[in-house]
């Protein structure tokens, strides 16, 4: 399985006369099978540093380099390629479909992969149930806990097999027992599927369940 490099990220905005540098050179590597953190305030740019790895921005400087190939220099269809195939992401909004089932929820990508329904079914289920879901399948967003709510989102980012996790604020919106099963469960995944996984956070109880942990500041990595 590959690493997560990230080589000298510059990722700068600019607006009211002033240019504000979310990222400044910032280097990291996470290797397969490691769960690490990225922790810091609010406006630190965790969540720009997640954007730039995940594809959704481009970074001024840098690279970002994944399975033989430096994202930074994706085009938009290469971007939006390695995040349908590559990419599991998990974010502290569920965006889950009311009305529609969590197995429907979970599986939402696997069609978009070429799976018969029939196929993103048999393949969703096993993950449902891996994440004590099983008995929750049928059941509808609004009818599971918040909890359950998170585990069908990580359920749908894992079911096409990405070879990346990057989770920003994954337990936000749960209760420190939610959360604790959460980072324990994602933390296991990482290790299960030897895939490098990413947390950003600026919950100081998260970082005992990574195996690493680092800290953002003003878009700088401190010590």
């Amino acid at each position: 399985m590959s690493a997560l490099e990230l080589r000298g990220l510059v990722k700068h905005y600019r607006g009211g006369g002033e240019t504000v540098r979310a990222v400044d050179d910032v280097s990291l590597r996470i290797e397969a099978g490691e769960f690490v953190a990225l922790y810091g305030p609010s406006g630190s740019g965790k969540s720009t540093l997640l954007m730039l790895a995940a594809g959704l921005l481009a970074p001024d400087e840098g690279s970002i380099l994944f399975d033989g190939c430096d994202v930074a220099h994706f085009s938009a269809r290469e971007s939006a390629a390695y995040r349908r195939h590559d990419v599991g992401l998990v974010s502290q909004e569920f965006h889950l479909i009311p009305g529609a089932s969590a197995l429907d929820n979970a599986m939402i990508k696997l069609p978009v992969l070429g799976f018969t329904l029939r196929e993103a079914r048999a393949k969703t289920m096993p993950w449902l149930e891996r994440l004590g879901l099983g008995e929750r399948a049928s059941h509808r967003p609004e009818q599971l806990s918040m909890g359950e709510r998170q585990r069908v989102a990580i359920a749908r980012a894992l079911v096409g097999e990405p070879g990346l996790l990057l989770a920003d604020e994954p337990t936000g919106n749960l209760d420190s027992t939610r959360s604790k099963e959460i980072l324990g469960l994602m933390r296991e995944i990482c290790r299960e599927q030897a895939m490098p996984g990413l947390l950003v956070t600026h919950d100081a109880d998260a970082i005992a369940f990574v195996d690493r942990v680092h800290t953002l500041r003003d878009g700088h990595l401190v010590e």
